[in-house]
């Protein structure tokens, strides 16, 4: 059954979709589609490739896989997520790979692509263009010390948590431009993991738990009192 608004009325009631929390207003989420980039050829030889370096761009199967995100992105407030506003924004990170990711969600969408600084890549200092076995017999255990902390740094680089401060401050910034309203984000999977992380106050050495594939979409609805709702996580459009 419905509940009642906050005031106790009976006669008010809040649509709220089956499954999903409990709301006692009628304060409408802005909601985020975060949509990780296509596949690069550090994505398929396992390379670190972070925010310090533009490239590089998507590889063949990438922009495959581009596609077919922008056209789960299409569906949603239609065929997928009905109860969601249909999508009218699209950010992305400076990144060459995001932008041209980006671009076939703009493309599909109907609407242009603003670029946001904050949502690059966390930055892997001397770790980056390296396999996760060049950085162990470089520097032992400095990698699992980075994945499993939280806040350890690679070498001239970011930890989850400065990556999660700047690129909450641009979900902060989304959120003050108003509710009720669906927008895109395209970023990589250390920036996204880091989002959702935050949205739900989690311990950030959990946050490299979380599976952000390439091209993946994940959703959370964000309200101004600090509520969260995720709806999507790591979904996937194959043909």
């Amino acid at each position: 059954m419905p509940a009642p608004d906050a005031s106790g009325d009976p006669r008010h009631r809040v649509p709220r979709p089956p499954g999903a929390p409990l709301r006692f207003d009628d304060q409408r989420p802005l909601t985020l589609v975060l949509v990780r980039h296509g596949v690069t050829e550090h994505t398929l030889t396992g390379a670190y490739s972070g925010g310090s370096e533009p490239g590089p761009p998507l590889a063949g199967h990438g922009r495959i896989q581009a596609a077919r995100a922008a056209d789960l992105v299409h569906r949603i407030g239609r065929q997928l997520w009905q109860d969601l506003p249909h999508p009218t924004a699209v950010v992305a990170s400076p990144m060459v790979r995001t932008q041209e990711t980006a671009a076939a969600v703009g493309r599909r969408l109907g609407q242009p692509v603003a670029t946001d600084e904050r949502l690059a890549e966390c930055v892997f200092g001397e770790w980056q263009g390296l396999t996760a076995a060049e950085v162990e017999a470089r520097w032992p255990g400095e990698l699992r010390g980075w994945h499993e902390s939280g806040t350890d740094r690679p070498p001239g680089g970011e930890s989850f948590v400065d990556v999660g401060a700047r690129a909450w401050s641009a979900v902060q910034d989304l959120l003050a431009g108003g509710t009720g309203r669906t927008v895109v984000v395209v970023s990589h999977a250390v920036a996204i993991r880091s989002i959702v992380g935050t949205a739900l106050g989690t311990d950030p050495g959990r946050w490299q738990l979380l599976r952000v594939a390439p091209c993946s979409v994940s959703i959370l609805n964000l309200w101004p009192d600090g509520a969260v709702e995720v709806t999507a996580l790591g979904v996937l459009q194959e043909t």
